[in-house]
C-alpha cells in the first residue's frame, strides 16, 4: 500500500473556535482516527502549534540563517498532518473527505514518492 499525507489547513487570524464546536470536531476526528486504526491504515498524525512558533532555516552560502516565524505569510497555515496507508488515491481521498467534513477545514491529500 502507498502512503499519503493528509494536511489540514487553518485560517490565519481567526479566533479559536467555540469550545462546544471544537469538542464536536475533536470527537469526529477521534472517530476517523479509530476507523483508520481499525482499517490498518493509520501511520502517524498530530496537530501543530501556530505558525508564529516556527523557526525557519535558510541557506546563505556556507551558513544557515535562522529566523523566527513562518516561512511565508498566508491566509491559511498548516495546522496538522496525518500519514496514512491506502491502496490507491481514491481510498486516500475518501479519508480526506471525512476529515474535511469533520473539521470544516481545507484538506490536502498528497502521495509520498516511492512505495511504502
Amino acid at each position: 500500500m502507498k502512503q499519503y499525507l493528509i494536511s489540514m489547513y487553518q485560517p490565519a487570524g481567526r479566533d479559536r473556535p467555540d469550545p462546544d464546536f471544537l469538542a464536536e470536531v475533536m470527537r469526529k476526528v477521534g472517530v476517523i482516527h479509530d476507523d483508520l486504526v481499525a482499517a490498518g491504515s493509520w501511520v502517524f498524525g498530530n496537530g501543530l502549534h501556530a505558525p508564529e512558533t516556527a523557526t525557519v532555516l535558510r541557506p546563505q552560502g556556507d551558513e544557515v540563517l535562522v529566523t523566527d516565524g513562518p516561512f511565508a505569510e498566508g491566509k491559511e497555515y498548516l495546522g496538522g498532518v496525518t500519514v496514512i496507508t491506502a491502496p490507491d488515491l481514491d481510498a486516500a481521498l475518501e479519508w480526506g473527505r471525512r476529515y474535511a467534513l469533520a473539521t470544516t477545514l481545507p484538506i490536502e491529500v498528497r502521495p509520498f514518492r516511492g512505495d511504502a
